[in-house]
């Protein structure tokens, strides 16, 4: 159900997506009509969250079963609303629990204001933390009940007293914080959400071991890579790390995981996550991965670079304009951003294939839409690297891919695209829950390759 204005965007990006979804070839497939109707439904759903909350459940640890029932008993006690917890009917380690949205909630006088990424965070259950609050009421004293609006233009000055530039409302909230407080900190909650206009349970704190928040398509990646006991497996662009752990604990914490980024925080935070989840098979280093090929063939150093041909498989979750996320308001990026990276993607699937051993599998992903990441970066790899084949991937819940890379049909259909816009407001709550669950998700790639 649409309750929010569509994506904002810059005129020129959205001309460039507009070009992208009403292309020759899938104009050829479905007609003007059907193309430009989906490419307004993507714009509209982009701004809107998932119908579902996916928990990843760490059964390396304990039986799927067993974290449902803990998972439930943990959000009784921080919820007073009754939660539903589904298992995923083919995805072994997936929890998903139904968003409750949009609800009817009443706006109240009283409005602060937060910045667009904390309005969507909001959107998917968290709280709304100081340092996202960008207006609040002159005298809003903690224990005041206020109205949460997401400043959609970046336009807001932290600190201001009001706002009435353009903004849309998410929920209602109790002020944790003064005013004076809030502008002053940098961490706490400023308001506690009481009434969010979606409702999706808070995982703070809730099981750290057990339960990893991830979207679904990010689950799918791991188990399309299929990591096996014993392997050695690369992660090339691994932060947070949720991907990376994903692959130890799927390959039952034997074997090694190499896991690369290039900013030296983000390393702490893959540490800290394998931890957290009782993983040792889990290596991280902080190295550029388009580097990550030793000149030196005989070289059998722990760490980067590597050996050519030193992974059984590796996984390319590439650095993209991430426009597939949700929810997701306002995007301030230029197209010269947006188009940024089809380069950089290149070289590190250059980096991939060299790492990689015959026989061995290379998944590349995105969280984005555009043609020029996904399937046009398949049919540059499949021109540029004879040695490289694509493969079908299991699971494939998603749609195949979009016409539009000059690749043949029997290509498109080994590739995975997650499109919300397919199903979207056709998933209501009397859709059977395999098509809501699996279609109405972030916007995502997934292909597999095997080289030869």
């Amino acid at each position: 159900m649409s309750i929010f204005p569509r994506i904002s965007l810059k005129p020129e990006v959205t001309e460039y997506l507009k070009s992208v979804f009403l292309n020759k070839e899938v104009l050829a497939a479905v007609g003007h009509q059907e193309a430009e109707h989906r490419f307004h439904k993507l714009l509209t759903c982009l701004s809107h969250p998932p119908l579902y909350t996916c928990v990843r459940a760490s059964i390396h640890l304990a039986p799927l079963e067993e974290i449902r029932q803990q998972l439930g008993e943990e959000l009784r006690k921080v919820s007073d609303v009754s939660v539903q917890i589904l298992p995923h009917p083919r995805i072994t380690d997936v929890l998903l629990l139904p968003v409750d949205g949009p609800r009817p909630v009443k706006q109240l006088s009283s409005e602060v204001v937060v910045g667009a990424q904390c309005g969507s965070a909001v959107l998917r259950g968290a709280h709304v933390f100081a340092p996202g609050i960008l207006a609040s009421p002159k005298y809003m004293k903690a224990g005041d009940v206020v109205s949460v609006f997401s400043d959609l233009e970046g336009r807001c000055t932290r600190g201001a007293t009001g706002f009435q530039g353009k903004k849309v409302f998410v929920g209602n909230g109790v002020a944790e914080m003064d005013r004076s407080t809030i502008f002053c900190t940098d961490e706490g909650i400023g308001v506690r959400m009481v009434e969010p206009l979606y409702r999706s349970p808070s995982f703070d704190g809730v099981l750290p071991s057990l339960v990893f928040l991830q979207n679904l398509p990010s689950v799918v990646v791991g188990h399309v890579l299929g990591p096996l006991p014993g392997e050695r497996i690369l992660d090339m662009c691994a932060a947070p790390g949720g991907k990376t752990c994903h692959i130890a604990a799927l390959m039952g914490d034997q074997g090694e995981v190499i896991a690369l980024d290039r900013i030296r925080n983000k390393i702490d935070r893959i540490c800290q996550n394998a931890q957290m989840l009782h993983l040792q098979s889990v290596k991280a280093y902080c190295f550029n991965s388009t580097q990550a090929v030793s000149s030196d063939p005989a070289q059998e150093t722990e760490g980067p670079p590597f050996a050519p041909e030193s992974f059984d498989r590796v996984l390319l979750d590439a650095p993209c304009s991430g426009l597939g996320q949700r929810p997701n308001m306002a995007n301030t990026w230029s197209l010269k951003e947006i188009c940024s990276y089809q380069p950089l993607q290149r070289k590190l699937f250059h980096a991939a294939v060299r790492l990689l051993k015959k026989g061995g599998v290379l998944v590349y992903s995105t969280c984005t839409v555009t043609l020029a990441e996904n399937e046009e970066q398949v049919a540059w790899a499949l021109d540029t690297f004879p040695c490289i084949s694509l493969e079908p991937q299991e699971p494939h819940i998603g749609a195949e891919g979009m016409p539009g890379a000059g690749l043949p049909p029997e290509h498109l259909r080994l590739l995975q695209r997650f499109s919300p816009e397919l199903s979207w407001e056709q998933t209501e709550t009397t859709t059977p829950f395999c098509r809501g669950a699996d279609s109405d998700t972030i916007g995502f790639f997934i292909a597999k390759f095997l080289k030869n």
